[in-house]
């Protein structure tokens, strides 16, 4: 079976369990035979399959679901599927505890930190790099259950980390409720789990505070915010976590000039639009 028809015998699958799984009352043997063209040995070949008229990022971002219902799936029917190859069924306890344990890293003396997820961690890092007073910002993953984690973990959806930014800031420069409003301008928080093409568990909208300050402004600013939407938000405020740098490809992304090389300003107060891939 060609390459492309394979995948779509897995989409039809995946589809037919997830609306199985959701909507309806069938038994899993109805669709079972929708899954014969998945095995254990052929499940890493079908899972990396990209169409190739999507970007990079966005490969990634719609093949995830497909992997997470699947892999579920398959370890139901005894195939196993990527967490099982992995960790051979065991779960590091100890890993998930330090994950989920607080940001213990120390912010440059007279600065603070503040931690947000809004979507693919790229723009999002270039819209903080612009705003006056802001004078460090890092893209890493937090909020999820397995210890050092690679971007690819992350996007599989199965370590529940969200893709966040990291911003140190001057509070004597700048306010926290300036941060706050780069945030709410930046992304859509009614849109759960997604953003625009980008879809998976790693782009929820989120704020981490650090400090209880820090939590009711986030608060008070998602009531003042809910009153000019017609949609409710979805954005979760839960304590900042662990935070894991990630890859350095990723860092000043769009400032280094993103997958096209063409560079983005970082001027503080720039306007330009920001083009999410480059």
């Amino acid at each position: 079976m060609s390459s492309a028809a394979q995948a779509g015998s897995l989409l039809t699958a995946s589809y037919l369990l997830l609306a199985t799984s959701h909507f309806g009352n069938s038994s899993l043997k109805s669709v079972h035979p929708f899954l014969s063209v998945v095995s254990a040995h052929n499940w890493d070949s079908l899972k990396s399959y990209n169409y190739s008229l999507l970007s990079p990022r966005r490969r990634i971002s719609t093949v995830s679901p497909i992997n997470n219902l699947m892999d579920g799936w398959l370890n139901k029917l005894r195939f196993g599927g990527r967490a099982a190859s992995r960790s051979s069924g065991a779960v590091d306890t100890e890993g998930a505890s330090i994950a989920q344990g607080p940001d213990d890293d120390v912010p440059a003396p007279g600065q603070q930190f503040a931690q947000f997820g809004a979507g693919c961690f790229w723009g999002v890092e270039l819209a903080f790099q612009r705003v006056p007073g802001v004078t460090k910002t890092e893209v890493g993953y937090s909020q999820g259950f397995m210890h050092k984690p690679t971007y690819e973990d992350a996007c599989s959806g199965n370590t529940m980390h969200s893709e966040v930014v990291r911003v140190q800031y001057d509070p004597k420069e700048c306010s926290y409720l300036n941060l706050l409003d780069a945030f709410w301008a930046r992304h859509d928080p009614t849109t759960l789990n997604r953003q625009g093409g980008d879809v998976g568990t790693q782009y929820r909208s989120g704020i981490y505070y650090y400090t209880p300050e820090q939590e009711e402004a986030a608060r008070e600013s998602m009531e003042k915010q809910q009153k000019v939407l017609n949609r409710k938000i979805v954005t979760e405020i839960l304590p900042a976590k662990k935070f894991y740098r990630a890859e350095e490809y990723h860092q000043q992304y769009l400032a280094k000039g993103g997958r096209f090389g063409s560079k983005q300003s970082t001027a503080k107060g720039c306007n330009d639009p920001i083009r999410c891939y480059g």
